[in-house]
């Protein structure tokens, strides 16, 4: 069974910053569309970034575009979220999720992930 597992997240002050990693294993890893999301308390679990199946495509919600960047390293089966000039408002779960197979790219929805890992707890304090 394939799984996701995230780690990295912690408390940093505001203009920080930090690198979340997500490690898949159990499964296929490099044909698949990686994203992360995140989630503060009484919200939807919202789009944050996404990386293609070779890492030579990315894609990022505007409030993080210029500050994060994702990558992927094929070979260790790791998805990286480097998070830079943090801010309070980026506090969150952050979470690493697969896209589902045969839909076209880039996509946004939590709703067309179909595997998750636990989630990391990111808190940025100003």
């Amino acid at each position: 069974q394939v799984q996701l597992v995230e780690s990295g997240g912690g408390l940093v002050l505001a203009g920080g910053s930090l690198r979340l990693s997500c490690a898949a294993s159990g499964g296929t890893f490099n044909t698949y569309t990686m994203g992360w999301f995140r989630q503060s308390p009484g919200e939807e679990r919202k789009f944050v970034a996404a990386v293609n199946w070779s890492g030579g495509s990315t894609f990022y919600a505007d409030s993080v575009k210029g500050r994060f960047t994702i990558s992927r390293d094929n070979t260790k089966n790791t998805v990286y979220l480097q998070m830079n000039s943090l801010k309070p408002e980026d506090t969150a779960v952050y979470y690493c999720a697969r896209q589902n197979i045969g839909l076209s790219w880039p996509r946004l929805r939590h709703y067309e992930y179909g595997l998750w890992g636990q989630g990391t707890q990111v808190t940025v304090s100003s």
